[in-house]
């Protein structure tokens, strides 16, 4: 798992990522090239927390000192909490049941400098349950064409929002909610 990532998931050529990083990390650590699955990918300056990711190995490292081992060879911005053994059939992706989506609303008069790239910066005081209500109507099967980035992979746009909501934090942070199955994207 990984908290506060600042570049994109998905390996790419000769571009900075979190994937490739790791699988560097493996490499140096365990002495062999693994492939990390992933249960989602990031694009650059999207923060994943809670990250989860597989892959196989044939070492003979402890299970509870690989993150210990991994994040000696990451940057402070790439972190593994933790590791355990799974069925060699698991996928992080494909095994993943629903994922939540956060997005933040910092509600205060003045912007933050220290989270300027983490959240929105709305000054004016907004109605956190009227927010919430409307929430309410993202929830069930909608079709999100509107969202869908052009030139995307995706086949559909229709998603499946389970749940939906909106609440404020004691900072006057807003945050908005959505777990679903997918990405819009």
């Amino acid at each position: 798992m990984m908290e506060k990532i600042s570049i994109g998931w998905q390996k790419q050529p000769n571009k900075l990522n979190i994937q490739g990083t790791i699988e560097r990390a493996i490499e140096e650590v365990t002495g062999e090239i693994a492939e990390l699955n992933a249960s989602g990918r990031t694009d650059a300056g999207v923060h994943a927390i809670g990250q989860i990711a597989n892959f196989k190995t044939n070492s003979n490292i402890p299970i509870e000192k690989i993150p210990i081992a991994l994040n000696t060879k990451l940057k402070k911005s790439i972190r593994v909490i933790k590791a355990e053994e799974v069925e060699e059939r698991f996928h992080s992706r494909l095994n993943c049941k629903k994922k939540t989506y956060r997005y933040v609303i910092n509600n205060q008069e003045f912007a933050s400098a220290i989270y300027r790239n983490l959240e929105h910066h709305v000054p004016q005081k907004l109605d956190v349950e009227k927010m919430n209500l409307a929430a309410k109507y993202f929830e069930g099967e909608h079709d999100f064409k509107a969202f869908k980035a052009s030139g995307t992979s995706s086949k559909s746009s229709v998603r499946t929002i389970f749940e939906a909501k909106v609440y404020k934090t004691q900072t006057n942070r807003i945050i908005i909610e959505l777990t679903r199955k997918r990405f819009f994207v």
